[in-house]
């Protein structure tokens, strides 16, 4: 099978994709019901989306290192691109819970925009954006809903 054009991927993909779904859904829905310790899973859940934020983003670093056909430029805009979401990650930890928690939101919405960018430049996987998209939109569901308990109920 071309891994290409399948336009699902591979299993073990899914499975750690998805799978990296549970630590925000989980979190996001411990915050609403655990009054005691909702300080500690709302800063985890900033924290997990920091990390996730700052993976995606080397993801670019490694198309840029790896990628045969890109031009001086496209590379160079893929390596600056790839530190970026590392930056965004790191201020989100350093603020109020519900506006790291936007900030997330908006480094997670514009990495995606990268990525479709980057289609434009390299050929991915059928599966890869329509897999981004959903990831994407889970992990942002869920810090949306830290955001609004927290800030509702703090």
């Amino acid at each position: 099978m071309n891994v290409l054009s399948s336009t699902s991927p591979p299993r073990h993909v899914a499975l750690l994709g998805y799978g990296g779904l549970l630590p925000f859904i989980g979190l996001a829905l411990l915050i609403p019901f655990s009054l005691e310790y909702r300080p500690l899973w709302a800063v985890a859940l900033v924290n997990y989306g920091a990390v996730i934020l700052s993976f995606i983003g080397a993801l670019h670093w490694g198309f840029a290192m790896t990628v045969q056909d890109m031009s001086a430029e496209q590379r160079r805009d893929r390596l600056i691109w790839s530190v970026i979401p590392a930056l965004i990650a790191w201020v989100a930890t350093l603020l109020p819970v519900p506006w790291g928690c936007l900030l997330l939101i908006v480094g997670f919405v514009t990495h995606f925009w990268q990525d479709r960018q980057l289609l434009q430049v390299i050929s991915l996987p059928a599966w890869y954006l329509p897999m981004r998209l959903r990831l994407t939109l889970v992990a942002c569901v869920c810090l949306l809903l830290g955001a609004i308990v927290v800030a509702i109920r703090s």
